[in-house]
């Protein structure tokens, strides 16, 4: 998609306005504190299309109750290096950044540890809290599904049954850590609407249309079509197999999946935490990883290709940039927080110059 102009505001200010815009909505402060954090810190990785750009939903979400405004975590098992906990639609934003801490706090104890979350509103991107576990120099693995959504079909069929289905990935090494973040399906339903709002088609055949009738119209999926999983048409088996992992997981484990037919953003989630200490130790854990990072980084580039990155390299340097010269946001997403601050009264942050 074409580069359009960018808007940048200092983190700080744009974190005190989302910060008040969801408070006067009736979000308790410290949810709004850790919503505002994600979805910022989403957008100053890359990740435009699960940031700030999701505060117009979100807004929406806490008027009709999709989002709860307060509440509590209930944890349905403790096992010590596993536990299990169900949210009651707080947002997603808070309940992984406690899974993490927890999850980190245990694996201190165990080696590795386990969360599984359900019944949690939506996350954002998930590769924004593997940091909290990669500067301790831990791995974190955490993959979620949302419960009442249907738009990837399985390898082969026409009719939805799973959601894109991340899972993400933190890897320390000794210096920037090893970030992904990829889903099962080619691309997301978010991504989807913003090809459809510029009036571009996909960079290929992503979608079925609702006959089953591959497509690189972003339209086929919002009018009922489904995304295709990693793959396509050619290799989508391996998608399909990815997404059913997740399913199983995030699903599997919290006890709440497909056959309780729920509705509204219901999300679950399976955080797992290991401390390399445990295992062969720190030291050849990051000696290990530093060595595989230089050895794809120092890999020859073929055509067209104008260096090979490790995943999370980008990220690293634009969330660098955003600290240094404000957050870069597209018109499309200040249009949303204008009408944020209409909606809350909220006055909206300067502009950096």
């Amino acid at each position: 998609m074409p580069r359009e102009p960018k808007t940048r505001i200092a983190r700080s200010s744009l974190e005190d306005f989302i910060v008040n815009v969801f408070a006067s909505a009736g979000l308790r402060q410290e949810l709004a504190v850790d919503v505002a954090e994600v979805l910022i810190e989403a957008d100053m990785m890359g990740h435009a299309t699960h940031g700030l750009a999701l505060v117009p939903m979100y807004l929406k979400s806490l008027a009709s109750g999709g989002m709860a405004k307060d509440g509590e975590i209930e944890v349905l098992a403790d096992m010590g290096a596993c536990a299990t906990w169900t949210c009651n639609r707080l947002p997603g934003a808070t309940v992984v950044k406690r899974a993490m801490n927890l999850g980190i706090k245990r694996a201190k104890i165990y080696g590795c540890s386990s969360v599984s979350i359900t019944d949690s509103y939506h996350m954002g991107a998930l590769a924004v809290y593997l940091v909290q576990a990669t500067q301790q120099g831990m791995m974190a693995v955490l993959s979620s599904s949302t419960l009442s959504s249907n738009g990837v079909a399985p390898f082969g069929g026409t009719v939805g049954v799973m959601t894109p289905n991340p899972i993400a990935a933190g890897i320390p090494t000794s210096g920037d850590p090893i970030l992904l973040d990829i889903s099962a399906s080619i691309t997301t339903r978010n991504k989807s609407i913003q090809y459809a709002a510029a009036g571009q088609r996909f960079p290929g055949k992503w979608a079925l249309d609702v006959d089953g009738n591959p497509s690189d119209d972003p339209n086929a999926l919002l009018d009922g079509g489904t995304l295709l999983p990693i793959g396509g048409l050619d290799h989508g088996h391996k998608g399909y197999a990815l997404g059913l992992m997740v399913e199983a997981l995030s699903q599997g484990f919290s006890g709440t999946g497909r056959r309780d037919e729920l509705t509204g953003t219901y999300t679950s989630a399976f955080l797992q935490v290991f401390d390399p200490r445990a295992f062969a130790g720190k030291d050849a854990f990051t000696s290990i990883t530093d060595r595989l990072v230089k050895l794809c980084q120092d890999n020859p580039p073929r055509a067209g290709v104008d260096k090979v990155r490790v995943p999370g390299e980008n990220a690293m340097i634009r969330w660098r940039s955003a600290m240094e010269s404000g957050v870069e946001l597209s018109g499309q997403i200040m249009q949303g927080l204008v009408a944020a601050a209409e909606q809350t009264g909220v006055k909206l942050p300067d502009v950096v110059t």
